[in-house]
């Protein structure tokens, strides 16, 4: 078996498991419950894998890396967003 692939599977998996909390967050329009410095210390982490994917020309991890960035950023803004409504 390819080893590519066990990186396509866990890219796929970390990247997803963002998904329910955005939708969570976007139908409640409330995310009290997410952590402010978790996201902004998660985004920093995502951020150095993003070089080190570019670096080692891993498409899997830059991939994967890309889309939890955006998505970890939608959910800070909405962290934000919704934060200054309450």
């Amino acid at each position: 078996m390819n080893i590519e692939f066990f990186g396509y599977f866990a890219a796929v998996l970390t990247t997803v498991a963002f998904i329910p909390q955005l939708i969570k967050i976007l139908r409640t329009k409330k995310a009290d419950d997410v952590s402010l410095l978790t996201l902004i210390v998660f985004i920093s982490g995502v951020c150095s894998w993003i070089i080190y994917g570019y670096k080692i020309s891993s498409l899997p991890i830059l991939i994967a890396n890309l889309i939890t960035l955006v998505l970890n950023v939608f959910i800070l803004i909405s962290k934000i967003i919704y934060s200054e409504n309450n």
